[in-house]
Parts: structure tokens; sequence; C-alpha cells
């Protein structure tokens, strides 16, 4: 995989007078179905969350509050995307190293994935991960 896999997706968002609205479904919004859904929240200032990759799970990952920057690389390039809008989110794929930062003050990112958890699915030393890629 390459960082140029990991993409931006818009989402529907339906607007109301009442408050907006916006939704994400299995297979048809995100290129996969959804197992496992997780958030992040409360993250003191200066804290970096993640900082491993996957070996199978694919990631979409959106700011439903605040803002904080996910930087993704493949091992040769490196990208930081700022998510800021629940109405779009970052689709990270299997292989790409990622670690989340700068968080707002009450920030919430929510993570939807392909996978159950698996302790063994994680890679989380930098130079196991370039052996990896390498196959």
């Amino acid at each position: 995989m390459s960082i140029e896999d990991a993409h931006i997706i818009d989402l529907p968002k339906i607007h109301d007078v009442r408050g907006n609205l916006s939704f994400v479904e299995s297979g048809g919004h995100i290129p996969f179905d959804i197992k496992r859904s997780y958030w992040i929240y409360d993250v003191p200032g200066g804290q970096v969350r993640g900082g491993h990759a996957f070996k199978r799970q694919n990631e979409f990952i959106i700011a439903l509050s605040g803002s904080f920057d996910v930087v993704i690389t493949d091992g040769d390039n490196e990208r930081t995307i700022q998510l800021n809008r629940s109405y779009y989110g970052l689709y990270v794929p299997k292989g790409i190293w990622r670690r989340m930062e700068n968080f707002s003050t009450n920030s919430l990112a929510i993570c939807l994935a392909d996978t159950l958890y698996s302790p063994e699915d994680y890679i989380r030393d930098w130079d196991t991960f370039l052996k990896h890629k390498e196959g």
C-alpha cells in the first residue's frame, strides 16, 4: 500500500434548520463492512495517539467534534491530513502507518474498522513495519 491509497471520503450531509445530519453505511460510503467502532476523546494537550499500522485492518476516521491531524506514511512518503468536520473522514487502508496528533479541546474521533480487535494485527514497531512493508 502507498499513502496515495488513503483518501478523504465525503459523507452525506442532510441540511435542516434544526441541525444537520450525516451518516455512514457499510459498503456504501466506505469500501468495507464495519465490524468494530471505537472513539478517542479527552486527549490531553500535546499527546499523540496511534503510532502503528495494521496488517489486515482498514479504517475510516472521522472528527465528530473538534479537530486533529492524522499523519500517514507508507515508509517512503508522509502526509498530514487535518480532520475537522463530521461530514467527511479519512480512509486508511491496511499497511499504512498512522498517528493522530494536535487534538483540539473537546475533540472526538470515531474510528470504524473492518475487523474485530486483534492484538496480533498491530504493527507497533517502526523497524518491524518497514520489514513487513518489504514483504
